[in-house]
């Protein structure tokens, strides 16, 4: 297996997105963020926030996606349905997948 920064992320947003260890994820990521042992010391200036910021911007957008989507779930506006602009008319209008083939 090999080791990659995007494995990692899939790996860190796939447990962040399971609403059993939710909250264990976003705990241990807040402990790792004011521990003072991280993989890049935080004493040395500048490489040491790198992987404190790398984490607090991934843990921020994740949960800030989380809770967009909790939102819109809450409100019903997870469909794919698209909202009807002309008055009088009752039939909805919704959002078609094409698969785009290039003909030469």
């Amino acid at each position: 297996m090999k080791f990659s920064i995007e494995s990692l992320y899939t790996w860190y947003r796939n447990v962040l997105r399971n609403p059993k260890y939710r909250w264990w994820v976003i705990l241990g990521t807040l402990v790792y963020l004011v521990s003072p042992f991280d993989i890049l010391p935080d004493f040395v200036p500048v490489v040491g926030q790198i992987d404190d910021v790398f984490l607090l911007t991934l843990l921020v957008s994740e949960v800030s996606g989380l809770v967009i989507e909790g939102w819109k779930a809450r409100k019903g506006e997870v469909g794919t349905e698209v909202p009807n602009t002309t008055e009088g008319s009752t039939s909805t209008a919704s959002t078609i997948d094409v698969d785009a083939v290039s003909v030469k």
